[in-house]
């Protein structure tokens, strides 16, 4: 389904490639990246758009040659911003595949858990695959359900095509396909240990991926916090003070370096990093007409604007004119993605909290029927002894079998199901195999148990994943929170000491303009939030918006507060 957004880039991009009629080529990685995202733009398209967009910057660029700009900067803004803009329209959909194949890749584990799962309640493979594809979200279930279909009516099931599609990014997945297909014909007693090996060959093949992965990136991410962040705001306080032996700075070429240059490097290092995370585990997708969400989020950026405006005022009430926008667009701008992005943080939050027993219900409901007892009943016990919200999810599909009369996937799946407003793939996987099992009665105990192993080796490889990156990723929301911050505000209350002694020591050279310095440096600040914020996260848990967001905001809260008192502490204290 297509939203609002993409509808609108769409018409963006296809008024934008109007203003470049002439032929164009695209690339072969363009017309693949086009085609797996399913976008409705063609390839020529995109490159046209691209050329549009280059020529439209030109316009707001020119504007600054009425400026007192030296000409050697002017020219690095004049050629630099529209070749930028059209490398980043090309650019785009090429990243935004990448994104997805990972986020598709993390899904990889709990597809083959599910079909696994299936086959040890009923084992037919074909019947394994559909419900593994049927029950999946995302762009690995359909290629799944694609192969499927293409399988039709010959003696392939579409397993072992899809596993070669996607094998030379994920080589386990064709290992544990191959099992999968084994175990079909495999005996009794042979099929329960082959299942079990084609998940931990998944299991294993992840670990591998991504314990590689976070190896190879604490030498690139130290060198991104070294010589991207923390060297360049020590050296602000030295700026003032070059003039002093006779080289010429200005406070554009400030700009220009760090308000231009260190974020597009920032950026790039962070794509450069984010396009080689093998796999990524997302938190569940909220839908805006989830019904503990209000129905228009973004209104409540209101509440930002307005303290933007106190901020803004306050802080020219104190006497500090020039911190005024930094303390105004980073408050304000905190205070509205907070606004917007916590209710959804919210909902998911509470579908993490049924998540979090899953695996102690499923145990219990598996060793209930595994002595004979039905799974009706079985749900019904994990709902009275299970605790939390996992426990309540439990009551109320066992409360909807007794009051309404209906099946194990009416009770969870219905449109009044315990499950209904929680958009959990793993909790509904789960109760779809519940409600199979429900036909299959004793025998079906032992694959419920084995569901809940699964299911917790399947977490716990999610957690330890996670935790391996924040150890490599946690320097970087410190940096843009706290630390960069404190030694940008240190830094640039010494440049104005070092701005005073610069015009007392020489009377031919002007006095620095370290009030615009304070602005420019405040803005690489806030900059530094908007990018390793999201770097951070996004190599954790991969690209999520309300994740972003809200992380965004707590950041340029702290941020913004740290740098202006700190300036604002070290301005008072050089005045004593």
């Amino acid at each position: 389904m297509r939203t609002d957004t993409d509808s609108t880039l769409v018409s963006l991009a296809r008024g934008l490639a109007k203003l470049y009629p002439w032929p164009v080529e695209p690339s072969a990685e363009l017309v693949e990246s086009l085609s797996f995202l399913e976008s409705a733009l063609d390839p020529e398209t995109v490159v046209r758009a691209g050329y549009g967009a280059g020529l439209i910057s030109v316009v707001p660029t020119s504007g600054l040659t009425a400026t007192s700009m030296p000409v050697t900067v002017l020219a690095c803004f004049l050629f630099g911003i529209p070749l930028a803009t059209v490398h980043v329209v090309h650019a785009l959909p090429k990243l935004l595949a990448a994104f997805a194949r990972t986020e598709a890749l993390g899904d990889a584990p709990s597809l083959v858990g599910r079909v696994v799962l299936r086959m040890q309640v009923q084992p037919s493979l074909e019947s394994a695959i559909r419900f593994g594809a049927d029950t999946g979200h995302g762009p690995l279930s359909a290629s799944l359900a694609a192969h499927v279909a293409r399988s039709m009516g010959t003696a392939e099931t579409g397993l072992l095509s899809f596993a070669d599609e996607w094998a030379d990014r994920f080589p386990a997945l064709r290992r544990a396909s191959h099992l999968l297909a084994t175990a079909q014909d495999a005996p009794a007693a042979e099929r329960t240990r082959t299942l079990d090996r084609a998940l931990g060959a998944m299991l294993d093949g992840t670990r591998e991926q991504m314990a590689t992965f976070t190896a190879t990136i604490r030498g690139p991410t130290s060198a991104l916090f070294a010589f991207g962040v923390m060297l360049p705001l020590a050296l602000v306080a030295l700026v003032p003070a070059v003039p002093m032996v006779g080289i010429s700075v200005n406070i554009w070429m400030v700009v220009l370096l760090y308000n231009v240059v260190l974020p597009v490097v920032l950026v790039a290092a962070s794509l450069w990093l984010l396009v080689r995370r093998p796999v990524a585990f997302p938190p569940p997708s909220i839908d805006r007409d989830h019904p503990d969400l209000p129905d228009r989020l973004w209104p409540r950026f209101v509440v930002g604007i307005a303290a933007a405006a106190v901020v803004y005022v306050g802080t020219r009430r104190v006497g500090y004119e020039h911190l005024a926008p930094v303390a105004a667009i980073g408050l304000g701008a905190g205070v509205g993605l907070l606004a917007v992005y916590s209710p959804i943080l919210s909902v998911r939050h509470h579908v993490r909290d049924v998540e979090s027993h899953l695996t102690d219900a499923l145990y219990l409901v598996g060793r209930q029927v595994a002595e004979g007892e039905s799974v009706e009943s079985a749900i019904a016990l994990a709902g009275k002894r299970i605790p939390a919200e996992t426990g309540d999810v439990f009551e109320a599909a066992a409360s909807l079998q007794q009051r309404l009369h209906v099946g194990v996937e009416e009770a969870f799946l219905g449109e009044y199901g315990a499950l209904q407003n929680v958009p959990s793939p793993r909790a509904r996987g789960t109760a779809s195999l519940l409600a199979i099992a429900t036909d299959e009665g004793q025998p079906a105990g032992r694959a419920i148990v084995a569901m809940a192993d699964h299911l917790e080796e399947l977490e716990e490889l999610e957690r330890k994943t996670q935790r391996d990156l924040e150890q490599v990723t946690g320097t970087l929301d410190n940096t843009a929170a706290y630390f960069g911050p404190l030694v940008a505000g240190t830094t640039v209350g010494l440049a104005d000491m070092m701005g005073g002694i610069d015009v007392a020591a020489t009377t031919e050279s002007a006095a620095f303009p370290t009030d615009s310095l304070a602005l420019s440096i405040g803005a690489f600040v806030l900059v530094l939030c908007l990018v390793l914020i999201p770097l951070s996260y996004a190599l954790r848990y991969g690209l999520d918006r309300a994740l972003f967001g809200y992380h965004v905001g707590r950041a340029l809260l702290s941020a913004t507060t740290v740098y202006v008192l700190t300036v604002v502490a070290i301005d008072l204290l050089l005045s004593l």
